[in-house]
């Protein structure tokens, strides 16, 4: 069972100013079929441009949390994106604006080539087809695979898969990139450059990752979490050096 460390204080956030005009989640809670408490009034705000890395030990709840954020599961408490609540009525457009990117890409690419997997969420949102190509090319170019849009996604590597699952969201022009454990399965080619990929990309980003390497080179704000409770939130730099806080919460100084 993870150790949870009270009376360690929150830390203060990295951006005093911020308000969540991207994305604003207040006293989440959220109880699993089993009865099992995955959220414990989680609190969240991200501002445009941020790029945070959600981070502790298995079973935390971030996972779950990020779940939360276009409406697969939903909890007691408030969660927006964007100004925009989410609630049945709105989750069409709530998905379209947050880019949600799984750990295995197999669960996000099931069309027969490239093109089509990417071209599926413009699709679906009713775009006319000189449109769709338009977002298709975009979005492939974002992720540097423009060449592979006739390519048989299952025939891919999982590096290539991983950045068509991106692409797959990024056609969607999201206000919000959310990815778990994005560089999970890689090899160390395929990391650096999904890590080049990602300090690239200009969008707003949370990430689930247990890679703190990659946490330390990327993401100026780190949040913990531990038992369903954000237990710490601030810079990356100040946090990583503080070894108590992370043995207590699961975590290794990198």
């Amino acid at each position: 069972m993870p150790v949870t460390h009270p009376s360690l204080p929150l830390t203060t956030p990295l951006l005093q100013g911020c308000d969540g005009d991207v994305l604003k989640v207040a006293d989440l809670h959220f109880h699993y079929p089993d009865h099992h408490e995955a959220l414990r009034g989680v609190s969240l705000n991200l501002c445009e441009g941020e790029k945070v890395a959600l981070v502790g030990p298995n079973g935390a709840g971030k996972s779950t949390l990020m779940l939360h954020l276009n409406g697969i599961l939903t909890g007691e408490g408030e969660v927006n994106i964007a100004g925009l609540r989410i609630e049945p009525e709105n989750l069409p457009t709530i998905r379209a604006m947050v880019g949600l990117v799984f750990q295995s890409p197999d669960d996000q690419l099931f069309s027969p080539t490239v093109f089509e997997d990417v071209a599926f969420g413009p699709l679906y949102m009713g775009l006319p087809e000189d449109e769709v190509r338009e977002r298709v090319d975009e979005a492939l170019e974002m992720v540097l695979m423009s060449d592979y849009r006739e390519r048989l996604s299952h025939h891919l590597s999982v590096g290539e898969k991983k950045r068509i699952a991106i692409a797959t969201v990024l056609s969607m022009r999201p206000q919000i990139l959310v990815l778990d454990e994005p560089s999970a399965g890689l090899d160390p080619r395929a990391r650096r450059g999904l890590i080049n990929l990602l300090r690239d990309l200009p969008i707003t980003m949370l990430i689930s990752s247990h890679d703190l390497l990659m946490v330390r080179e990327l993401f100026p704000r780190m949040v913990i979490m531990d038992e369903g409770r954000i237990v710490a939130d601030g810079p990356t730099a100040e946090l990583m050096e503080d070894e108590a806080l992370l043995e207590a919460h699961g975590l290794e100084k990198p």
